[in-house]
């Protein structure tokens, strides 16, 4: 059975990276979203199982992003992407209820063991 995943992040090509990567492996992508506001109306639309989401978006980050999400439902399952050096905010994201984190530039083999992880 497919898991639906929501790909947040505000760059189009790693949103596409991240889903060939994801569709490759027998995941479904149910929706993308650039920004984390647009990321919690496609979580209350969608209910993915699991959200990728990036940390340094415009307009809403994705540390105020996964705490909104996390009101909707406490049991949501969040992994954060972050660039090198952002060791302080993947902590941030972790407290704010993030599940994981994957670093930038993404390696396939880390997306899948943190997918797998977090949704079997």
């Amino acid at each position: 059975m497919a898991k639906g995943i929501l790909l947040v992040d505000d760059a189009a090509f790693m949103r596409m990276m991240l889903k060939d990567i994801l569709v490759k492996n027998g995941y479904e992508v149910l929706g993308e979203a650039e920004n984390g506001l647009k990321a919690i109306e496609k979580y209350k639309e969608l209910n993915p199982e699991l959200v990728i989401m990036d940390i340094t978006m415009p307009e809403m980050d994705g540390i105020d992003a996964v705490k909104e999400i996390k009101k909707i439902n406490a049991g949501a399952a969040v992994i954060m992407c972050s660039a090198m050096g952002q060791q302080a905010m993947v902590i941030e994201a972790i407290q704010s209820g993030a599940k994981d984190f994957i670093v930038k530039p993404f390696q396939a083999d880390r997306i899948l063991e943190a997918v797998k992880k977090v949704i079997g």
